[in-house]
């Protein structure tokens, strides 16, 4: 026996769940080619990446569906427990469960089948195995959707042949629309602008209708110091999943602006991110990516961000504008461009050393930060 996939993906629907992300998996195929073929699907990169662009379409305002086999349940724990659990983004799981005892399967899946279920409760997220009752699997979702609606996650453990097939409708690829890469080479060291006198700018220059949205560690810290606003998010935690996050927000929110506040150490640790955000290509999203060259929350540590042209690989990737900026004059003017003519967009800035001296933390919690920007953005 196996669910209707189509009967089940709109019992999904009529509950609000309308946006997907994930990783394929042979045991959930179907249920995907439904997500592509009915609904907003983002195929991410990796499990992380599928995880941050769903909490970054909740916070639009959508109800999300996260897809992923057992597997890769591994590359989704860091986001799932430090940004999920911490800012109390629900979302609705379906996690295969390759390696099931007595399933023939491959041997590379054998210990995640044992501690697959294990692995859910220890995150503290609630689940259940998909019945393949149709019936008592529109039950399930009645129960899960009650979850959803408390500001917590809720699982779904799918078996192999639980839903039924789906085939996928042919889908015309456009061509991304990319140009060069505009601006000089970097300045010497001496002329690198400072993060905060650049963070300054983009508060300035922009209006309450844009959302920035700044990585973990400085970098949140800074933008809080120099002025908090219900229109900005301080990551914690998640390392390199700002880029998704914002992927997810700008696709749900198409009429507000989004800016992507990048470092080099998270961006390398998360580089798929810019090929599914070219691949998607929102307009409204503007990805700033400061490279200082070290890990600066954490003692300056240096990154191997010196052998790396990320300009180029936004370019490479898809971005249809990619910018070098070298002072903060040419950052206004890059804004104010994109403000007249938006479109997906990529500005590369290195930054000077340093930080402010006793820089505070946010005083004002995660899930706050999260419900305030919820509000505004409605």
């Amino acid at each position: 026996m196996s669910i209707n996939t189509y009967t089940f993906g709109e019992g999904l629907r009529n509950k609000g769940f309308d946006f997907y992300s994930g990783v394929p998996c042979s045991f959930l195929k179907d249920l995907i080619n439904y997500a592509v073929n009915e609904c907003d699907y983002v195929m991410a990169a990796n499990e992380g990446d599928a995880v941050a662009t769903c909490a970054g379409a909740f916070i639009g305002g959508r109800k999300s569906v996260f897809l992923c086999q057992n597997s890769g349940l591994t590359n989704a724990v860091s986001p799932l427990t430090s940004l999920n659990y911490t800012f109390k983004i629900p979302v609705l799981g379906f996690v295969s469960l390759r390696g099931e005892e007595g399933l023939n399967d491959e041997p590379q899946h054998e210990l995640l089948g044992k501690i697959t279920t294990d692995m859910i409760e220890m995150m503290q997220i609630e689940w259940a195995y998909l019945s393949s009752n149709e019936e008592e699997a529109l039950e399930q979702l009645q129960h899960a959707n009650r979850i959803i609606d408390q500001n917590r996650s809720f699982f779904f453990v799918v078996r192999k042949n639980t839903f039924n097939s789906v085939v996928l409708k042919e889908r015309q690829d456009s061509v991304p629309r990319t140009r060069s890469i505009t601006g000089h080479e970097n300045a010497p060291t001496a002329f690198y602008p400072q993060r905060m006198d650049i963070l300054s700018t983009l508060q300035n220059t922009c209006n309450e209708d844009t959302v920035l949205l700044a990585t973990t560690g400085v970098t949140g810290r800074e933008l809080y110091e120099l002025e908090d606003s219900p229109n900005q998010f301080y990551m914690v935690g998640s390392m390199g999943c700002i880029g998704a996050l914002s992927l997810g927000l700008a696709i749900a929110r198409p009429d507000k602006k989004i800016i992507c506040i990048d470092g080099d150490g998270s961006l390398l640790m998360r580089m798929g991110s810019l090929a599914t955000t070219a691949y998607y290509r929102p307009v409204n999203l503007l990805h700033v990516l400061l490279d200082n060259g070290v890990h600066e929350s954490t003692g300056g540590q240096f990154t191997v961000s010196s052998i790396v042209d990320f300009a180029q690989l936004a370019r490479s990737s898809g971005y249809s504008d990619v910018t070098n900026i070298g002072s903060i004059e040419e950052l206004e003017k890059k804004i104010e461009a994109w403000t007249s003519e938006p479109m997906l967009s990529f500005v590369y800035i290195s930054t000077a050393l340093g930080t402010k001296g006793n820089l505070g933390r946010p005083k004002i919690k995660p899930f706050q930060v999260k419900e305030r920007l919820m509000k505004h953005l409605q």
